[in-house]
Order: structure tokens, then C-alpha cells, then sequence
């Protein structure tokens, strides 16, 4: 038979070229067009993204300073308070 795996049928009128990966360039035009089209999809994102983690951010400080004012002890609560166990010299 002598076919391998991706041989195995023949359409006609399809012509299909393969480019062998050694052959490629790896980094063509990853400065010239990936370096600026990075910075315009951050550019398009950002306003998207950003402003749900803020008021977030800023919800989650609000309710952490409520949560430690309500849980601290008040000392003028135990202003008039006797020790129970004073201390003898």
C-alpha cells in the first residue's frame, strides 16, 4: 500500500501545501505586530476588567474595618469593673 495516515484518500481539486515547522520562522513579526497589538487589546480590556475588581477591592475593605469595629471589646464597657483576681504583693 505504501500510504501513511494522512494519504489515505485523494480529493480532486483541492491542492494542500504543508509548510515543514523547521522551515517556519518562529518570532516573524513578533515585534514589529505582537509588541503594539499587546498594548491595544490591554487598552480595549482594561476598562472592562478593571473596574469590578475596584469596587470590589473597595467593598472588601469596607466590610473588613466594619467587621474588626464590631468585634473589638469597648473599654469603657469595663471602665468600673473590680479585678476579680487582684494581685498581693
Amino acid at each position: 500500500m505504501g500510504k501513511h495516515f494522512g494519504e489515505l484518500a485523494t480529493i480532486r481539486g483541492i491542492v494542500a501545501y504543508k509548510l515543514s515547522p523547521h522551515e517556519q520562522k518562529p518570532f516573524a513579526g513578533a515585534f514589529s505586530y505582537g509588541i503594539p497589538n499587546y498594548f491595544r487589546r490591554f487598552r480595549e480590556c482594561v476598562l472592562i476588567v478593571v473596574p469590578p475588581f475596584v469596587v470590589g477591592y473597595i467593598i472588601y475593605k469596607a466590610v473588613e474595618e466594619a467587621h474588626h469595629l464590631t468585634t473589638r471589646k469597648n473599654p469603657r464597657d469595663y471602665m468600673y469593673e473590680e479585678d476579680p483576681n487582684p494581685k498581693e504583693c
